[in-house]
């Protein structure tokens, strides 16, 4: 027999050894321990909702029967020689189809506008160190996509599109710790995800598989409303039997591209704002509920969310104990993300803060159509990059004064490394977006008593949550409601929002296509 067993231990009281869990089972269960032939750990998580900080564990419990761990077995074959699918784009979308297609007999070809998760890394130094924005090899764009160098949480709520288990093994199988598959907001940290990166690379070439990097795809060769292939910005052409397109949530040129070809995209809600920091101490003392927290505890994190009016008002990649980050893509704008390494153990915690944003917020941008919320984001971005200075220093507010509508006088020591100066965001973000942020503000201070104070900084601004346009497809067959063999995928065509829902999506449309062609 095998069951589910729950249990929960005092933070102070926590222990280690298989054999005690199996007791404290045996005793919660009235199952005599010989019985007990193995537990194997499931979900782990931190529960500080109370006074009295617990560790819940879920176990598989076997009882009279042998113990079976779970393992995925990943079986892939040489595809040198198979029939090959292009991939646009090196992000989890695309590295996750690529593996898929592998196991599945096909030959994947990625095609990234960006360099080499290494080489990224140099270009995004000149970011911080310079004040330099290679267009092509940033934040954003470069092989991992956004997730790489900001945070790697793996944190979703797409349970139902794909088995988040089987991608947490295949992170795990290619070197991340094996904490991700028992945490329950597992994460890997922007110093260890790039090893990961590569790992995932040697894996598609070695077998088989082609990534072609500095290549940015300018053009699709469609015959007859079938894509047959691709052209790059450099004039190399690709063919394939289809076009999996996973380009991230920031490639606007590829939005162009399709729209001056009469392929049929559409706009999408998505959320814009600030990111707000905190000393990491004062969010620990909030949710820990103490002045001092315990070494052995993690950084705390939070989640917040409220309506205002009509709109959502929410948290957004909080990162505990991490930086904030320049995340432009393009020279004058300016655009912030926030980055946890694996430790999460720096002074301080940053988070979104966003609204939710609708076609009917975009009046104003009407007359660029399908390009309203594009060039909604752009405006706001261009108006943050020249209120900074225009060296992408950061136009920032001490939360208070921001809800009282006075400029600061002074400002918090930031994590933001290319310095922050003091404006009114409200001369920078539309009135709709101020004055919701300003009520939630108010909200979210009596739920997270300390959390409203002018200790914490809001930094502007916060633009790219998710894409504001999606590139529709068909839900049976995943390929564009118009253009056949091409599959929009991931987070820039508007179906996932992180790093593991964007792999299950690009799984899924690596598993269309040998449905379909096989």
């Amino acid at each position: 027999m095998k069951l589910n067993v729950n249990i929960s231990i005092p933070f102070n009281q926590s222990i280690t050894s298989l054999s005690k869990h199996k007791l404290l089972i045996s005793q919660q269960t009235k199952i005599p321990e010989e019985e007990i032939n193995g537990i194997y750990l499931i979900k782990k998580s931190v529960d500080a909702r109370q006074k009295e900080i617990l560790v819940h564990y879920t176990y598989e419990v076997f009882v009279n029967e042998p113990l079976v761990f779970r393992k995925y077995i990943f079986n892939y074959e040489n595809v040198s020689k198979k029939d090959s699918i292009l991939i646009i784009g090196a992000g989890p979308a695309g590295l996750f189809a690529a593996l898929r297609l592998i196991e599945l007999g096909m030959r994947p070809i990625v095609i990234e506008r960006g360099k080499n998760v290494e080489n990224r890394k140099l270009d995004i130094s000149l970011i911080t160190r310079k004040r330099l924005i290679d267009e092509n090899s940033n934040f954003c764009f470069g092989e991992g996509g956004a997730g790489t160098y900001s945070d790697g949480k793996l944190y979703t709520r797409s349970t139902k599109k794909g088995d988040i288990n089987r991608i947490l093994a295949i992170l795990h199988e290619h070197g991340a710790s094996e904490n991700i598959l028992v945490d329950s907001h597992p994460h890997i940290g922007t110093d260890k995800l790039p090893s990961i990166i590569a790992s995932i690379r040697n894996t598609i070439i070695n077998y088989g598989g082609q990534i072609h990097y500095n290549k940015r795809v300018s053009d699709l060769i469609i015959n007859d409303k079938i894509v047959t292939g691709v052209i790059t910005n450099c004039g190399n052409v690709y063919d394939g039997k289809a076009v999996i397109l996973a380009t991230g949530h920031s490639a606007r040129d590829v939005y162009e591209m399709l729209s001056q070809k009469n392929i049929l995209i559409e706009p999408k809600p998505f959320a814009v704002g600030v990111r707000i920091e905190h000393p990491q101490n004062l969010i620990d003392s909030i949710q820990y509920h103490c002045d001092i927290k315990n070494e052995f505890l993690p950084a705390s994190s939070y989640h917040l969310a409220c309506q205002s009016g009509n709109k959502g008002v929410y948290s957004f990649c909080m990162c505990p104990g991490g930086t904030i980050v320049n995340a432009s893509t393009s020279q004058n704008e300016l655009v912030l993300n926030g980055m946890s390494n694996s430790l999460r153990n720096l002074p301080f915690a940053n988070s979104g803060i966003v609204v939710s944003v609708e076609m009917s917020d975009l009046t104003k941008y009407a007359e660029f159509g399908v390009f309203a919320g594009v060039k909604f984001q752009e405006a706001i971005e261009k108006l943050a990059f020249k209120a900074g200075g225009g060296d992408y220093t950061a136009p920032a507010q001490r939360m208070v004064d921001f809800v009282e509508n006075r400029i600061s006088s002074n400002l918090n020591n930031s994590s933001y490394f290319l310095g922050i100066k003091s404006n009114l965001l409200h001369e920078i973000l539309p009135s709709f977006i101020v004055k919701r942020m300003q009520e939630a503000f108010v909200i979210f201070g009596k739920k997270m008593k300390g959390f409203y104070t002018n200790q914490a900084t809001l930094l502007g601004v916060e633009t790219r949550t998710s894409s504001p346009i999606r590139i529709p497809r068909n839900l049976e067959n995943l390929q564009h409601i118009q253009i056949s063999n091409l599959y929009p995928s991931g987070e820039g065509s508007g179906y996932a929002g992180g790093i593991v829902s964007s792999a299950i999506d690009g799984e899924r449309c690596a598993e269309a296509i040998i449905k379909k062609f096989r």
